[in-house]
């Protein structure tokens, strides 16, 4: 956790646990070859009791001869402008306090004291509230490389021990006493009682649980991080897969495939369980067809076998999606909705031929109208591709090609004012396409 001649911040509120760890880390400074220092972060939720703790660590610090960092915040405030509650914004404010202390190199470490009985709390926690195996690996000894907690493997009332065998004093925290907190009915209530009806060492084996947990995520990332380069593919946030190849996997592999292209959509999994990747899932294994499933911040769509995860409010829908250039040729356009670039050419051939694949198309410029425009195809929009036996719709074109629904959306044409001439993927319409007889052909070129 440690390397010689780094200046480790020890996050001290005034309770057992992270006293215990300044003093103990006091102790051991020469060995280990740190330069401690307190930090506490003031939350304000009590009033004069925070102060006080405040005050209390403050002393500590002078005491001991040591650089002590305070901030005070309104935590109160701060959750009811996010939406969080005490806890969750609690603990962000915290360790975004010990994040800026890094960021700024005012230490190269941060420890703070969680202890094995905070390990078990959490997991116990986190197993009733349906937790899978990344929630159970709960507390992790080392966070980001920067934050640390040397406590992890010892039992609180290990601490207490200590305490009173140097004879320093703490402080309590009086809301760590009222039962309206959940984790303080399971602290003081459920877990007592599991220990002296059910395992005495329910504590440890908790903790185990979190060590095995741990170590199953750990293979997992790496395991999952090649499967998504096999698997996905990424435009920013946005995640597309085939459908089949990934209903071919084992179930647990969908599971953790799918939960980490849901990260790479959001971010994080704050408030994501199993029940939304199961939805993801269904999606994923149906038979063959269209479908859709909205969970915490991913909006998921499925057309044909493809798959789409995207942040919710990037929907795949026809609001707002018409773009319309009138072309002056020859020419190259950049168009932000399709995030290419269109190169219009005229060429002279002697004895022209045509030219189409997948990029190129020509048309004889000479029987093609004009003026010109590139746009995105329009509901009703219809032509003639080449070897086609008749017009179609450009709807059933695409269906015939299983072209996913959202990438319709901003599917380009080359339009004159009564008729498609040119579409992507499709190519120029058979009446006006170049043959042997063209002289002059209208090359078109997406990059």
């Amino acid at each position: 956790m440690f390397r010689a001649g780094e200046r480790v911040g020890v996050a001290v509120s005034g309770g057992p646990d992270s006293v215990a760890l300044l003093r103990a880390l006091c102790d051991l400074k020469g060995e280990l070859g740190i330069l401690p220092g307190v930090v506490h972060l003031n939350h304000g939720l009590r009033g004069a009791e925070s102060a006080d703790d405040a005050e209390f660590v403050a002393e500590l610090a002078r005491s001991l001869g040591l650089e002590f960092v305070l901030e005070t915040v309104d935590v109160r405030a701060l959750a009811a402008a996010s939406g969080e509650n005490l806890e969750q914004a609690g603990r962000r404010l915290r360790y975004e306090f010990f994040r800026r202390l890094i960021g700024e190199g005012r230490f190269q470490k941060i420890a703070v004291g969680h202890t094995r009985t905070d390990q078990a709390e959490t997991v116990l926690f986190r197993l009733l509230r349906g937790a899978a195996t990344a929630g159970l690996a709960g507390i992790y000894p080392v966070l980001e490389g920067t934050i640390v907690r040397p406590l992890i493997e010892v039992e609180r009332p290990e601490v207490l021990d200590y305490l009173r065998a140097i004879g320093q004093s703490w402080r309590e925290d009086s809301s760590n006493q009222s039962r309206e907190l959940a984790r303080n009915r399971l602290r003081h209530d459920l877990l007592p009682q599991l220990a002296k009806e059910w395992n005495p060492e329910i504590t440890p084996a908790l903790a185990q649980l979190a060590d095995w947990a741990r170590d199953e995520e750990a293979y997992w990332r790496v395991e999952v991080e090649q499967l998504a380069g096999r698997y996905f593919r990424r435009q920013g946030r946005v995640v597309y897969f085939e459908a089949p190849k990934v209903a071919d996997l084992a179930p647990a592999v969908q599971r953790r495939l799918l939960r980490h292209a849901v990260e790479l959509v959001r971010g994080d999994l704050r408030g994501i369980d199993f029940g939304h990747i199961e939805q993801i899932r269904a999606l994923a294994t149906m038979g063959e067809g269209h479908g859709r499933a909205q969970i915490p911040g991913v909006d998921g769509f499925r057309s044909f076998n493809q798959m789409r995860l995207a942040p919710i409010g990037t929907g795949a829908g026809l609001e707002g999606r018409n773009f319309s250039l009138c072309l002056t040729i020859p020419g190259s356009y950049d168009v932000a909705e399709t995030q290419s670039r269109f190169l219009f050419h005229l060429s002279q051939r002697e004895g022209g031929h045509q030219e189409y694949n997948e990029r190129l198309a020509g048309l004889d410029w000479e029987r093609t109208p004009r003026p010109l425009w590139l746009r995105n195809w329009r509901p009703g929009d219809r032509y003639q591709p080449v070897g086609w036996g008749g017009p179609e719709k450009l709807k059933t074109l695409f269906q015939e090609r299983k072209v996913p629904l959202w990438e319709r959306r901003h599917w380009p044409v080359v339009a004159s004012e009564h008729a498609v001439v040119w579409a992507r993927g499709f190519g120029a319409a058979a009446e006006l396409a170049a043959g042997p007889e063209s002289r002059t052909v209208l090359e078109i070129t997406e990059l």
